[in-house]
Formats: C-alpha cells, sequence, structure tokens
C-alpha cells in the first residue's frame, strides 16, 4: 500500500496559509459550507495563485489530489 505522499497541513503551506491544525479547522469553518454546486478550486476565497494551483493538481490527478479531495470534502 503506498502511503499518501501529501498531508493537509502540507497543502495549506503550499497554498501559503498557516498550516497549524488550529488555523486549518477555522479556515474550513470559515468557508464552510461551499455550495455543491462550484468547484473547489472556482471558490471565491482563493488568490489566482491558489486557484491556479488547485486547479491544475486535480485536472492532472497529481500528488496532490488526494488531498484536495480531503479539503474538498470537509469544506462541503
Amino acid at each position: 500500500m503506498q502511503e499518501q505522499l501529501h498531508t493537509l497541513n502540507n497543502l495549506f503551506a503550499q497554498l501559503g496559509l498557516p498550516s497549524e491544525d488550529a488555523a486549518i479547522d477555522a479556515f474550513i469553518a470559515s468557508h464552510r459550507p461551499l455550495d455543491n454546486s462550484i468547484p473547489l478550486y472556482r471558490a471565491s476565497f482563493w488568490s489566482d495563485a491558489q486557484r491556479d494551483f488547485l486547479k491544475e493538481e486535480i485536472i492532472e490527478d497529481a500528488d496532490w489530489a488526494t488531498v484536495i479531495d480531503d479539503l474538498n470534502r470537509r469544506l462541503r
């Protein structure tokens, strides 16, 4: 079984956001629920650079895709 390469904490750091557990919980609490009709990368709270990163990683089903999917679930 392959171990997950990235964590939610790593994703937040990659996005330039505070990456401590409490900061992640606060971010999710303040931005949920995200309407199911809005793709995660199109949410209004991302910067252009964050949006581009999320979109590219999801489309390419890259290493970050699993943890991005987790964030997506938590925001719904």
